[in-house]
């Protein structure tokens, strides 16, 4: 439950609303280095079935989420979340908890049969809001960067 009054999701689809997640995202994804490269990432992305939403609270950008929708062989179909983070400067007023809410029904209303995310080891925070919201830890995630 928020603590939080005037509070909207929604779905960004233009410019203006894409670029005004950027202050956010960047605290999440700090390489990201200008409002310009990201708009332009998110709208690859976007032909890959990336979607990109926002929380606001009385107007202002205050979390944001960037998910997909996949189906694979290990899982079946999922609601797959790329990105989710609330603003460093507005947590702990349950709106990490509104946009886990939010994408749990998108994948419940286009039938999917699991959500899944990876999130980084050293972000505890999130880790409780997770399992809080009955996320289990399901598997190691490896990468490879030569």
């Amino acid at each position: 439950m928020t603590h939080c009054q005037n509070m909207s999701i929604e779905i960004a689809t233009t410019e203006a609303e894409i670029k005004s997640c950027y202050p956010v995202l960047k605290q999440l994804r700090p390489h990201l280095k200008s409002e310009d490269a990201f708009f332009e990432q998110v709208m690859r992305q976007s032909e890959e079935g990336y979607t990109l939403v926002y929380l606001t609270v009385e107007g202002r950008v205050q979390a944001a989420a960037g998910f997909r929708f996949l189906e694979c062989l290990a899982w079946g179909k999922i609601l797959y979340i790329d990105d989710l983070i609330t603003d460093e400067n507005a947590r702990k007023n349950g709106m990490g908890s509104a946009l886990l809410n939010w994408l749990k029904d998108r994948a419940k209303e286009n039938g999917c049969d699991q959500v899944h995310l990876d999130s980084g080891p050293q972000r505890h925070d999130a880790h409780r809001l997770y399992l809080n919201h009955k996320f289990k830890i399901v598997a190691h995630h490896f990468g490879f960067d030569e």
